[in-house]
């Protein structure tokens, strides 16, 4: 194990029956924060995970937008799949798919990591022009207001696997990770500095094979250990779990 200092946590936990009220809860979680940022500052920026539950809440967000204003939203990703524009890995494609296709989204707000076929084949480079954005963002408006992440059954979020350069960064909010241990091996992903960067962050957890990485981040893991012990937001930081993955909380 690490000799890494824990992360201080300050966590809102709220555990739900079950995958459908987990998905349901983190929809609403997504539309309160956006409509919030927007009615305080005039414009919001959320940061989108993938997977199935990261995927389900998006299609849920598309038929309940409640009071979003698409024209003033800015979009990331936590990470990316570095593969072709058309691979159905693709985060990207994934959510166009679920809700960015058919909301009237500003497409230059749409902020999506360059696909390995288009204008920057090498990762390095993806990671370099997609951490210029994010850099550019966050000098206007000083963080992302969500940034919603998953979390694997070992503890990992966006590209950020126990043990790695990846989740180790302390400087750079953009790197690539060309030895993923879970396939694809090449990836783009924000950082633990970048998601520190983010008003609030929304851990959406499901399934009893991650109830003992949800024990250990909530119960002081070090970061290189349980990468998502390290994700924590500026203002909130607020864990979504059923109950299969609450179960190591009991």
């Amino acid at each position: 194990m690490s000799e890494h200092t824990p992360v201080e946590r300050d966590d809102t936990v709220e555990v739900h029956p079950d995958t459908e009220a987990l998905v349901a809860a983190a929809a609403a979680r997504f539309v309160a924060v956006v409509v919030a940022a927007q009615a305080t500052r005039g414009t919001a920026s959320v940061v989108l995970t993938g997977g199935g539950t990261g995927i389900g809440l998006l299609e849920l967000v598309r038929k309940s937008p409640g009071d979003i204003d698409w024209s003033k939203l800015d979009i990331f990703w936590g990470d990316e799949r570095f593969v072709p524009s058309g691979d159905p890995e693709r985060n990207e494609l994934q959510a166009r798919t679920a809700l960015l296709d058919h909301v009237p989204v500003d497409p230059a707000r749409v902020h999506a990591v360059a696909a390995s076929d288009g204008e920057y084949p090498d990762p390095i480079e993806a990671a370099a022009e997609y951490s210029a954005a994010v850099h550019a963002h966050l000098a206007t408006t000083g963080g992302f207001d969500l940034h919603l992440l998953g979390m694997g059954g070992e503890g990992h979020v966006n590209s950020l696997f126990p043990d790695t350069d990846a989740v180790r960064e302390e400087h750079e909010l953009v790197v690539a990770v060309t030895n993923s241990p879970k396939p694809p091996p090449v990836r783009v992903t924000l950082t633990l500095p970048a998601v520190r960067r983010s008003r609030h962050v929304v851990l959406v957890v499901g399934g009893a094979a991650k109830a003992e990485a949800v024990a250990a981040a909530l119960n002081g893991a070090a970061a290189v250990d349980i990468p998502a012990a390290g994700a924590v937001g500026a203002e909130s930081t607020t864990w979504l779990l059923d109950q299969d993955a609450a179960a190591g909380l009991r």
